[in-house]
């Protein structure tokens, strides 16, 4: 049997991180340092010594370097509770694309790299980027990987171009993906290790997006002959695909998490709204047309919170819950988008203005249906599957393999 209730403490924790949020970050979403491009660097780190000051920096540190080591339930609780505003994350450095590097890097690095790479990341001292995505290849699909690494020496020279790498500008540690294409010992698709200052590492511009809620937004990067050490491979050559893997799975639960925590923040406003704007003789809730729509969003946020919390079980079982995150993702990022988009409808006219942060939330929660793998990529994963193994929910629970 799974079980699905909360501890008491961990309750407590939750409730202590909304508060937290609602108190000292939401004030900062009029702040101009948050931009079209998303919060700058200096807002983001003014944000983390709050946190900081709060005892809730990194709450996901593993234990390797003095974190508690939460399990992915518990990410589901507090990370929900971060998310009620966009800049709960970015303030507690639980957000993405730092939250999976930082996963990431605490699976693969040596002690050396870790120091370097992953420990500045930790302590809210630098931020991360993820370089895989590029213009005419990797993406949804990334073996059409296109950025070049060629062994000279002790060195990888590394050459290509990528796009809507997020939080690029300003960024201190790199995971870049390059396909090492003449090593005579191996070959294939490599994660390397690299520092934003690193010569040959070129931002070429920050692209306009609809979305503001990450962190210097999403870049495009010329990688110029940018010269790697061969020590800074991270894990080992040609494995970059199952590592990107490894990384994506929790990844996308825990882009689910943060989401949900906005999702239900719109429902909050749209259901105080509604009880007190009125319409044809009473408060619009009493109206079926409105209070359907504000049923249906609690039905679907339910929904969404229990997929979160049994694909999180599956993760702290220890399996690869791939086939899970993947079922995940594909069903809430398509249900919240539609929780907010029914939010606004409820709202009238004042749902499509700065009034309240409703419209915000819609814009950015948009690009949910895309980041790490759009929900169409997701279901062509689960039709594979289904292929060979047939389908899960046809099967007497329990008795399927995860």
């Amino acid at each position: 049997m799974i079980d699905f209730s909360v501890p008491p403490e961990l309750t407590a924790l939750g409730e202590r991180v909304r508060q937290f949020v609602i108190d000292t970050i939401v004030p900062y979403e009029r702040d101009p340092r948050l931009t079209q491009h998303g919060p700058n660097d200096e807002l983001r780190q003014e944000l983390v010594e709050l946190a900081r000051k709060e005892g809730l920096l990194t709450p996901q540190a593993s234990p390797r370097f003095g974190g508690k080591g939460i399990s992915h339930i518990e990410q589901s609780v507090i990370y929900e509770a971060a998310g009620w505003s966009t800049l709960g994350p970015v303030a507690m450095n639980c957000a993405a694309p730092d939250e999976g590097n930082m996963y990431l890097l605490d699976k693969l690095t040596t002690d050396e790299q870790a120091e370097e790479f992953l420990k500045p990341v930790l302590d809210g001292a630098v931020r991360s980027v993820f370089a895989m995505t590029e213009p005419g290849g990797a993406g949804s699909d990334p073996s059409q990987l296109l950025t070049q690494a060629r062994r000279d020496g002790d060195s990888y020279v590394i050459s290509g171009r990528k796009w809507l790498i997020t939080g690029a500008n300003g960024a201190g540690t790199w995971i870049v993906m390059a396909d090492v294409v003449d090593d005579e010992k191996r070959s294939g698709p490599t994660l390397f290790l690299a520092k934003g200052d690193d010569g040959g590492i070129v931002i070429e511009r920050v692209m306009n997006s609809m979305d503001r809620n990450y962190v210097e937004g999403h870049g495009v990067v010329v990688f110029d002959d940018l010269r790697v050490p061969a020590a800074n491979v991270l894990g080992e050559v040609g494995e970059a695909m199952r590592y990107a893997q490894m990384r994506l799975a929790p990844a996308r639960l825990t882009h689910a998490m943060r989401w949900l925590g906005a999702a239900s923040r719109a429902q909050h406003i749209a259901l105080e709204h509604a009880k007190t704007r009125t319409a044809f003789g009473g408060p619009i809730v009493d109206h079926q047309g409105v209070g359907f729509l504000l049923a249906d969003n609690e039905i679907a946020l339910t929904q969404c919170r229990l997929a979160i919390w049994y694909t999180a079980w599956v993760l702290d079982q220890g399996h690869k819950g791939r086939h899970e995150s993947s079922i995940s993702k594909a069903f809430v990022s398509e249900e919240l988008f539609k929780v907010v988009d029914r939010c606004i409808q409820v709202m009238g006219g004042i749902g499509v203005t700065d009034e309240t942060p409703i419209e915000m939330i819609f814009r950015d929660i948009r690009g949910f249906r895309l980041y790490d793998g759009p929900t169409e990529v997701h279901k062509y994963a689960i039709i594979r599957r289904m292929k060979h193994v047939g389908s899960e929910a046809a099967r007497v629970p329990g008795s399927h393999t995860v």
